[in-house]
């Protein structure tokens, strides 16, 4: 089996339909070309780090809305892990059930990090042509995704 090789700025965001905390299909199809969108992969729902950013994208969406960007977070979490994720922490935003890895896996090649042994955390922003024209790849710095997305738009 040849490495897949992930996603990179200037590439198309690919489609895809997944199920949302609440059970409900999310087809990014909808969204593509109409708005900015801040789409992250995170590892495990109510993890120090993950359940940090989270919290940290939640305080900042209306910032985000500024800037007609949809934020949606994807893990391998059922709905129902993401729903308590969500009810828990009050998310405002879309959290995304990539139940068997596929949309991180096999369509944005997300890599992963300690020796291949914790999924990634990896932000992309897809821009209204739905190309990638940001991302950011960092697994201790949960919280700089934020930061680093925003610093973006304001260039």
């Amino acid at each position: 089996m040849s490495e897949k090789h992930g996603l990179k700025i200037g590439d198309i965001c690919p489609s895809f339909k997944l199920n949302n905390q609440k059970g409900l299909e999310v087809n990014i199809d909808n969204y593509l070309g109409k708005h900015f969108l801040l789409i992250y992969f995170y590892p495990k729902d109510q993890t120090y780090g993950c359940t940090k950013q989270a919290c940290s994208f939640r305080d900042a969406y209306d910032e985000f809305l500024n800037y007609d960007c949809k934020v949606f977070g994807i893990s391998s979490d059922s709905t129902e892990s993401h729903d308590k994720f969500s009810d828990k922490h009050q998310l405002n935003f879309d959290i995304l059930a990539d139940i068997n890895d596929e949309v991180r896996d096999d369509l944005f090649g997300v890599p992963k990090n300690l020796f291949g042994l914790v999924k990634g955390r990896v932000s992309y922003l897809i821009n209204k042509e739905g190309k990638i024209c940001w991302m950011f790849n960092s697994q201790v710095n949960a919280n700089k995704h934020i930061s680093e997305a925003l610093s973006f738009f304001k260039k």
